[in-house]
């Protein structure tokens, strides 16, 4: 099975935007209303940013493609 966790470059990529922007995470993560900690472990690899808060964060660093439409049922029906 593939490693699903994002990878180090991604995450390192992420960081270097951040500090671009003259951001710390901690301000990054309320001005997105988003916990500190969740993108801190987003950053440090410790999520594996499959759903919720941490896929969130993961699409808004830039770690994570952005997805076109959500999937429904209906589209699963045909």
């Amino acid at each position: 099975m593939p490693n699903a966790y994002p990878t180090e470059q991604a995450r390192q990529a992420a960081r270097e935007r951040l500090i671009a922007q003259g951001l710390s995470s901690k301000e990054w993560a309320e001005l997105h209303e988003l916990s500190p900690s969740t993108v801190y472990a987003v950053l440090n690899g410790q999520h594996k940013c499959l759903r919720g808060d941490a896929h969130r964060a993961a699409v808004l660093l830039g770690i994570k493609p952005t997805v076109a439409a959500p999937y429904t049922a209906a589209m699963a029906q045909g």
